[in-house]
C-alpha cells in the first residue's frame, strides 16, 4: 500500500502504471483534507521508526510476517498511546467496551 495526497505526481498515469506493475496499491487522502488519514500516518511512520528502517526482508512474506508480528505482538496490545490515557489499543477498546456495556 502506498499513501499519498491527491498532487498530480501521484495521480499521474506513470504513477499509477507504477504501481500496477509493482502490485502496490494506492490510497489518497480526501481533496482538501491534509488530516483526513493523520492516524494512519502516524502508525506508518511508527512502523517504519520502530520496526522496518534499516531492515531488509528476503521475501515479501517474510517482511508481511515481522508486519504482522509487530501490530498484533507489541503494537495493539503493548504500545502505550497519550492521546488515549497512556493505554494500549487493546487497553482502550476492551475499556470501551466495557463502558459500553455498562451503558457509559
Amino acid at each position: 500500500m502506498v499513501h499519498s495526497d491527491q498532487g498530480s505526481q501521484f495521480t499521474s498515469r506513470e504513477w499509477q502504471t507504477f504501481l500496477r506493475q509493482h502490485n502496490l496499491e494506492p490510497t489518497m487522502s480526501r481533496r482538501g483534507n491534509c488530516h483526513d488519514n493523520a492516524v494512519a500516518e502516524s502508525f506508518l511512520q511508527l512502523l517504519k521508526r520502530e520496526r522496518i528502517r534499516r531492515r531488509t526482508y528476503p521475501t515479501r512474506d517474510d517482511a508481511r510476517r515481522d508486519v504482522f508480528e509487530y501490530i498484533e505482538l507489541f503494537y495493539n496490545p503493548k504500545r502505550k498511546h497519550t492521546s488515549n490515557g497512556m493505554q494500549s489499543p487493546v487497553e482502550f477498546e476492551t475499556r470501551q467496551l466495557k463502558l459500553n456495556k455498562a451503558g457509559v
